[in-house]
């Protein structure tokens, strides 16, 4: 009688998603664009007010996402707030203050490329405040966001995350490529060795600050592109919004040229190299 094979439990399905190729990312970001301008057209005409705050390690794509999500709106629409090292008089100023001064008005959105949540992340590891005033921030920090949506703002908080090994990888390209290199900084290779204190202040930030009037968005970052058009997707199906209605346009006709005749003069062209 023939041995009867043993039966092998079925594989689960694990494997990562087939990487996009180009064409297939430009085409699904292409029909987010349309509708990232409906939106704006809508947010301009019904004046809402729209935060959105990035955050995650370094390297997680915070930069290349906010560039996807704004390169086809308007910069009068689309704020993107990047602030530096506060300055000593910020220092001195109450803490959330310099943040407040970027807050939307009616008909904007306005993009932090790292937020006041600064405090809770690479203040904290790096040392720039005492333990007191991250407790005393993770605190506030849920209360300040409640006022910020009771007054008809609303707020989106995404988190991108990026395992170690893809940070490392990025990281290092950085180093060799000489488009990138300003991207790397002595803070960035501090924060690099910290990988577990970030980890920490990470989760004490959600479980302090995820709430549910401004919860969390956490984005898997390790494909870039699924993340850009991950979350530019969720960020347009929270928003409702409509396509507001355009006149047909059409091109005047130009004037004549009358007695115009291209001037003689000597012009400082530039170099036609490519």
């Amino acid at each position: 009688m023939a041995k009867q094979k043993k039966k092998t439990p079925a594989k689960r399905n694990s494997a990562a998603p087939s990487k996009l190729t180009n064409k297939e990312y430009l085409e699904q970001l292409r029909q987010l664009h349309v509708e990232m301008v409906k939106l704006q057209e809508w947010v301009k005409q019904k004046g809402i007010k729209v935060c959105v705050v990035f955050e995650g390690r370094d390297g997680a794509g915070k930069g290349g996402t906010i560039k996807a999500l704004t390169e086809r709106v308007s910069p009068r629409v689309f704020r993107v707030v990047a602030l530096p090292a506060p300055t000593d008089r910020e220092k001195s100023q109450m803490y959330i203050q310099r943040y407040l001064a970027h807050m939307p008005a009616a008909g904007e959105v306005v993009i932090f490329d790292r937020s006041w949540y600064n405090r809770a992340g690479v203040e904290r590891v790096m040392g720039f405040c005492t333990d007191e005033q991250v407790t005393r921030f993770l605190a506030l920090a849920p209360l300040m966001e409640r006022m910020m949506v009771d007054s008809g703002v609303m707020l989106f908080k995404y988190w991108l995350e990026v395992s170690e090994e893809e940070q490392t990888r990025r990281l290092e390209a950085r180093i060799k490529d000489g488009r990138k290199i300003w991207k790397l900084t002595p803070m960035d290779l501090k924060s690099y060795s910290r990988w577990y204190d970030y980890s920490r202040a990470r989760d004490d930030m959600f479980k302090a600050t995820d709430t549910e009037h401004a919860p969390w968005l956490v984005a898997n970052s390790n494909d870039k592109k699924r993340a850009r058009l991950n979350i530019i997707s969720d960020l347009l199906s929270r928003i409702p919004y409509k396509d507001v209605p355009r006149e047909k346009v059409i091109l005047p006709k130009r004037q004549k040229s009358g007695s115009y005749r291209e001037p003689n003069y000597p012009l400082r062209r530039v170099p036609e190299k490519f």
